[in-house]
């Protein structure tokens, strides 16, 4: 039996999970878990880097207890974020959270220096006001002391490889979620950065999903008790890592990476950046192997956790599960919203209250009408992202696979099957956790590539299917 660890951070909760592999199957069992919780602070809202680095380390030490020998550990977190460093390594600016919201009005801003079509051209990404190139954008137009200060630039996953490691490196599939990297090339789309007077020698270098970073500084080798284990890079970004360990065959099918965002789409040879998917802001992504991940952000399960803490804060606590029995009691939807429009923290059934107003719809009147309306709007909106996968591919597709957390949501899988005609797969939960080990079991010469990672996925975990 080999073992790796798979660092799994989400924006609710980050685990540390051991990955298994034996007899062409995998086992996963998580070893530690932990809140992700963002700091509001009067200049901001920000990502508490310093505690997840701690409770990092901390699962890492239950690895040790434990007495294993991991073969590699790998680290994926959500895409957009950065981080700056100075000439010491240290941090000169905490990292923010891709909500802030100095992030809104930042792109058309941009687009007075660089149009939004050649923006788009030069990168393939979808344009939204989280991603990196406006974060960092927004912090030349406020003439931030950090971005003078700089002399590296890293995301979130790097960061933390950086600390367990020393090395820095930036890991493509998390690089393209920023908006100032070339699809086309894989490389940094440098060029952007030197006409919005952005420096681009603060880039690292790229590294690919499945390369060795390095190993465990002594310092976090000796806390956590499992020596110098080496660091591999996975796919970085957490949905590249859950695209790998989705079970799909042959060329029909589209994934949903269903939590707090979902991302439709699907696996190509090659991005298509076109005037078509700029129209339809689709967003080409690396994916492991040089594949290329074409997929549209959705607003996803936020929504609903959301209206949980909402109602928490006013005394009332349910589980998930218990949400989604609330939802299938209360029936059908008397319409849809636009999952889009709720991209900001706030009292989220007020707002859905509002918007339905606004638009001359009878608003929810009680809490299952309210998660039954958001879950049939994304199912609405999922049909509407399959539509535009379908023309732009000029593939039918008729198979989705929804993996990730999300797919726990019975009612919603059951949901987007009818509402798109097309047969639903769901699972497996664990795909982020599973597509990390697996690229690291191929970076380790174990398992033969990305057709071989699938084949023990479906040998590995319990998948249920939906029909229209």
């Amino acid at each position: 039996m080999s073992d790796y660890l798979a660092v799994d951070l989400g924006a609710e909760s980050g685990r540390v999970m051991l990955g298994s592999l034996a007899g062409g199957a995998l086992a996963l069992e998580e070893l530690h878990r932990f809140a992700n919780q963002p700091v509001q602070l009067p200049s901001g809202l920000y990502w508490d880097a310093f505690r997840l680095f701690h409770e990092i380390v901390e699962g890492l030490r239950v690895a040790g207890q434990r007495h294993l020998e991991p073969k590699g550990i790998a680290v994926d977190t959500w895409g957009v974020d950065i981080v700056l460093l100075g000439p010491d390594g240290d941090l000169v600016d905490s990292p923010r959270h891709y909500r802030d919201p100095r992030n809104i009005g930042v792109p058309e801003k941009l687009f007075t220096v660089v149009p939004r079509s050649e923006v788009f051209d030069l990168t393939g990404i979808q344009i939204m006001a989280i991603n990196s190139l406006y974060q960092l954008y927004s912090r030349k137009l406020a003439g931030s002391p950090a971005l003078a200060a700089a002399s590296r630039l890293l995301f979130m996953p790097d960061l933390l490889n950086y600390w367990l490691t020393g090395v820095q490196r930036s890991e493509v599939t998390i690089a393209s979620t920023s908006q100032f990297y070339n699809p086309r090339t894989r490389r940094f789309a440098t060029e952007l950065l030197e006409r919005l007077g952005l420096p681009p020698q603060i880039l690292a270098e790229l590294i690919e999903p499945g390369q060795q970073i390095g190993t465990l500084l002594p310092q976090v080798a000796q806390a956590s008790g499992l020596g110098a284990v080496p660091v591999y890079a996975t796919a970085a970004h957490d949905t590249g890592s859950a695209v790998a360990a989705v079970p799909g065959h042959g060329d029909d099918w589209c994934y949903i990476s269903s939590g707090t965002w979902s991302l439709m789409g699907v696996e190509l040879p090659h991005p298509i950046v076109n005037e078509q998917s700029a129209a339809l802001n689709f967003t080409n992504e690396a994916g492991f192997g040089g594949t290329t991940r074409l997929l549209k952000n959705i607003a996803g399960l936020w929504i609903l956790q959301e209206c949980r803490r909402a109602w928490a804060a006013q005394g009332e606590t349910f589980t998930y599960q218990e949400l989604a029995a609330m939802a299938e009691e209360a029936g059908p939807a008397a319409g849809t919203i636009d999952p889009d429009d709720f991209l900001q923290p706030g009292d989220m059934p007020a707002r859905i209250a509002q918007w339905c107003t606004a638009h001359g719809l009878q608003p929810p009147r009680t809490k299952g009408e309210t998660c039954r309306l958001i879950l049939e709007s994304l199912a609405h909106r999922y049909h509407e992202v399959l539509q535009g996968l379908e023309a732009l591919t000029g593939h039918k597709i008729h198979v989705i696979h929804i993996v990730g957390g999300g797919s726990r949501n019975r009612l919603l899988n059951q949901l987007v099957a009818s509402i798109t005609g097309c047969k639903v797969v769901a699972g497996p939960v664990e795909a982020t956790a599973a597509g990390n080990v697996l690229i690291q079991a191929i970076g380790a010469g174990e398992v033969a590539g990305l057709a071989q990672a699938r084949e023990i996925v479906t040998n590995s975990f319990e998948i249920e299917t939906f029909e229209p």
